[in-house]
């Protein structure tokens, strides 16, 4: 499993903590230094069945400086891709990337119900 976070996110190092008491394996990625590309964007946004909207930090100061809130509507689907993998920071976190799931954001019942925990 691929654990995508931000190191200074308190939610993030909330997960990893949860993550290392749980005792799961993962490769931990910092998502400011290791933007996700689009081909991988595109592979978790097939594999979360979430809306692509899931995937945008909407409460970070980029999306907001950027006004996205008003410009994700107009957007294509390819054009919301391209756009996350930009800037790691417009990017929701954690992220944990499994081969057959993945988790948006860090809710720990969630987490334990998918990782058996």
């Amino acid at each position: 499993m691929i654990f995508l976070c931000y190191p200074k996110c308190t939610t993030c190092q909330k997960a990893k903590k949860w993550l290392d008491d749980n005792g799961v394996q993962y490769t931990l990625r910092n998502i400011k230094e290791e933007n996700p590309t689009v081909d991988e964007l595109k592979e978790w946004y097939a594999k979360s069945s979430k809306e692509l909207k899931k995937f945008f930090n909407t409460s970070g100061l980029l999306y907001k400086s950027m006004e996205l809130k008003t410009k994700l509507p107009e957007m294509s689907e390819e054009e919301k891709l391209t756009l996350l993998a930009t800037d790691g920071m417009l990017v929701k976190r954690p992220l944990l990337i499994a081969d057959d799931f993945v988790l948006i954001g860090f809710k720990e019942a969630q987490w334990a119900e998918k990782l058996n925990k």
